[in-house]
């Protein structure tokens, strides 16, 4: 069955006024009920990309196409469908959360009872009176995402939800959005540098390094792609001993921060070495892949 995508962008490039590309080329494919990771470093073409398809920058190359039909020629209809959160959250901030939530329905024409909903659904709604300018930035980070949501949206794009929130406040905006993607069906694109913190929640990723990408797929099919060229971690309690079995076994070894890397040898050959140090009489204390989470193979992929 063919695969359903409810964000596509087809060969999209866009210019800086001086002629530098910032964009080149840019295929996105976001699955619907996706959670899609648009990842890469501060300067690498994610902002731009979100902009070009929200339409708040002109289109100069490509072709964008949301739920099937080209952006374009259905660009309003395809608005009223799409939450986002493009940077800082822009909140009234001597206004409480309802009121904020207030100057919007009136502008979206929904029913004032989603404002309710929304808070409830992004555990705001026991905030009442409290004025917005005295909420953490977790909590405007959530109140933001419920001016998002407010008009049921079907896709949801949310550039560094989660930049300058502690640990508690990341925490909070993962199982809210894993909670809105689960629960509700919302698609939702995340653009993020804190690869670690996204890995937590993707489903898809994307990896764009100066403007063009790297990687698209799911999440499993990076990490199992890498995995090819990965790596295994040993470490012993016996140096001299060790490098003495690696040897003998003809593995390719180097040592560094008191532990052993290798290139990943076949599973039999692990086993192997495992008895052989065992019976060499050396303790084993790790034998681990070595860098393949998300934040390692992103390093790996924008170096070689």
């Amino acid at each position: 069955m063919e695969q359903s995508y409810i964000l596509e962008t087809r060969a999209l490039g866009h210019r800086f006024t001086d002629g530098a590309a910032v964009l080149n080329d840019i295929c996105l494919q976001v699955p619907e009920r996706s959670v899609y990771g648009f990842l890469g470093a501060n300067g690498a073409g994610k902002t731009t990309t979100l902009r070009l398809v929200l339409g708040l920058l002109e289109k100069q190359q490509g072709e964008i196409l949301l739920f099937g039909q080209p952006f374009g020629r259905n660009r309003l209809q395809a608005l009223q469908r799409i939450g986002a959160m493009i940077e800082s959250p822009s909140l009234y901030g001597h206004l409480t959360a309802t009121e904020n939530l207030l100057v919007l329905q009136k502008i979206y024409g929904c029913p004032k009872e989603r404002i309710a909903l929304v808070l409830e659904m992004v555990g705001l709604s026991a905030t009442g009176s409290k004025k917005a300018a005295r909420f953490s930035l977790g909590m405007k980070q959530r109140l933001s995402i419920a001016m998002a949501l407010l008009h049921e949206p079907s896709l949801l794009i949310l550039d560094e939800p989660t930049n300058g929130l502690d640990p508690n406040g990341m925490i909070e905006v993962r199982e809210l959005l894993l909670s809105l993607n689960r629960k509700h069906g919302i698609t939702i694109v995340i653009s993020s540098h804190l690869l670690g913190e996204i890995e937590k929640m993707v489903s898809h990723v994307g990896i764009i390094h100066s403007g063009s990408l790297l990687f698209q797929g799911t999440l499993a099919e990076l990490q199992q792609q890498r995995s090819a060229g990965g790596r295994l971690s040993l470490y012993t309690d016996d140096q001299s001993k060790t490098t003495s079995v690696l040897r003998a076994m003809n593995i390719q070894a180097t040592f560094d921060g008191g532990k052993f890397t290798m290139p990943m040898p076949q599973q039999e050959m692990i086993a192997a070495l495992a008895k052989e140090l065992i019976g060499s009489g050396v303790s084993l204390y790790e034998l681990s892949p070595a860098g393949n989470d998300l934040e390692a193979i992103f390093m790996d992929m924008i170096t070689h």
